[in-house]
């Protein structure tokens, strides 16, 4: 059946001209890593801190469990089960790697299905921002590049996620000490997953060319990702709540201030000294390193010197 469905959706695409692909490719973009950080550090730095710690935090689980279950289940591309499915144009470098869940999804559940299930979002943005997911989905349907099992998995395990994030956060508002548990809890979590990825025996099947279809080892990197950029969260969330302590109620120019410098350094930090890191140490330990440093600037370095510049 998912494969009818993409295989219909493939047909409509190509008579259609492209037009519709072309919007999708652009959807798609919402459900990309970097844009859902770039966005959530906006929120955190500038408009609302708890908004971006529930936000932040919710991606961070996120990010756990999509590499847990890819390297899980190890399911294949569509492309790869079925040759008569092709991706449109380049939406083929967005999707490497295992397909079940699908990555883009639970990060725009993360982002505009997190912002849905907030009591202060009135009822036309929640219906926005859930139309925004299910686009974001449908462009990895459009696009050919995922199944609807895997679309419909990621919608639902995201949104789930950052339900349980919401009722965490209500809960640390009221009682601040048990920050504490939250952070030995998810390092915990993240070393597990580490240790599972690096042990865990992977799939080595051969294309017609004897070339393997899906690296293994490569895959197992994918996975540590996720564990750096949640161990950066989680440790940087718990360090700025007891040394920091920076507040969004500041002025326009203060809050533009921020994003623009914010934006500028969070991308050097991503493109000049993560690589560095990573070249320092081995593969595996400099690539976590890199992904924390990334989101732990987000969490807590910015903000550190946010707090000490602007007083």
């Amino acid at each position: 059946m998912d494969t009818s469905i993409l295989l219909a959706l493939q047909n409509f695409r190509e008579g259609a001209g492209g037009i519709f692909a072309e919007f999708m490719q652009k959807m798609t973009f919402y459900g990309e890593r970097s844009t859902i950080i770039a966005i959530m550090a906006i929120i955190y730095w500038c408009v609302n801190k708890d908004l971006g710690n529930y936000l932040l935090l919710g991606f961070s689980g996120n990010r756990l469990l999509n590499g847990f279950l890819k390297i899980t289940f190890c399911i294949y591309r569509p492309w790869i089960r079925d040759p008569r499915i092709v991706p449109y144009g380049n939406a083929i470098k967005t999707a490497g790697g295992y397909s079940f869940p699908s990555g883009h999804t639970m990060n725009a559940s993360t982002l505009f299905g997190g912002l849905s299930l907030r009591k202060e979002v009135s009822k036309s943005g929640r219906v926005m921002f859930v139309i925004a997911v299910l686009l974001v989905g449908l462009s990895r349907l459009f696009l050919g590049v995922h199944t609807p099992q895997d679309v419909l998995v990621g919608f639902c395990l995201g949104l789930c996620m950052m339900f349980l994030t919401l009722k965490l956060t209500e809960y640390i508002s009221r009682n601040p000490g048990k920050d504490t548990i939250v952070f030995c809890a998810g390092f915990a979590i993240s070393v597990l997953i580490v240790v599972y990825s690096l042990l865990k025996k992977y799939p080595e099947d051969y294309d017609a060319q004897g070339k393997l279809i899906v690296d293994g080892a490569k895959m197992a990197m994918d996975s540590l990702k996720g564990v750096g950029y949640a161990m950066g969260i989680i440790t940087g969330w718990y360090l700025e709540r007891r040394l920091v302590k920076f507040n969004t109620e500041i002025s326009l120019g203060k809050r533009i201030s921020r994003g623009i410098f914010g934006l500028i350094s969070y991308y050097a930090v991503c493109l000049i000294i993560a690589p560095v890191f990573k070249g320092l140490f081995p593969s595996v330990v400099g690539e976590v390193l890199s992904c924390f440093l990334q989101l732990f600037y987000v969490t807590f370095i910015f903000p550190l010197f946010m707090k000490v510049f602007e007083n």
